[in-house]
């Protein structure tokens, strides 16, 4: 199941997907995904619009398919680019602290997004 068009929009859907494994969209943790975003994206970019598609776009997927898509997004993406691998996760601990409270639920989403990532890249 791929339902992304770049690596950049697969790592943003990751982004909210750690934002949100809290059941919080936390206004701190937006503004640093918002800051990552800039490295992602292009110039010209309407972050704010960006952004809230994918918010949207998260929420109404099906969080049953979460694993498959993420499994099957990673293998996609593998092939066409060099996987992130400390940057990424500097990054998701970083969206994942910035509400000064770290919960179980994204420890263990970015649990999850480790071992499939890892798989990946070996």
């Amino acid at each position: 199941m791929i339902i992304h068009q770049s690596l950049s929009d697969f790592i943003l859907f990751l982004y909210v997907h750690i934002a949100h494994s809290d059941d919080n969209y936390d206004p701190s943790e937006m503004a640093v995904i918002k800051t990552k975003m800039a490295q992602l994206f292009a110039d010209g970019i309407d972050i704010e619009k960006k952004l809230y598609g994918t918010i949207r776009e998260y929420n109404s997927f099906d969080k049953v398919n979460l694993q498959q898509l993420f499994n099957d997004s990673v293998d996609h993406f593998k092939s066409g680019y060099p996987m992130p691998d400390n940057d990424l996760f500097s990054d998701i601990e970083e969206i994942i602290r910035a509400d000064g409270k770290v919960h179980a639920k994204e420890v263990d989403a970015m649990t999850l997004i480790s071992n499939i990532v890892s798989k990946a890249i070996k």
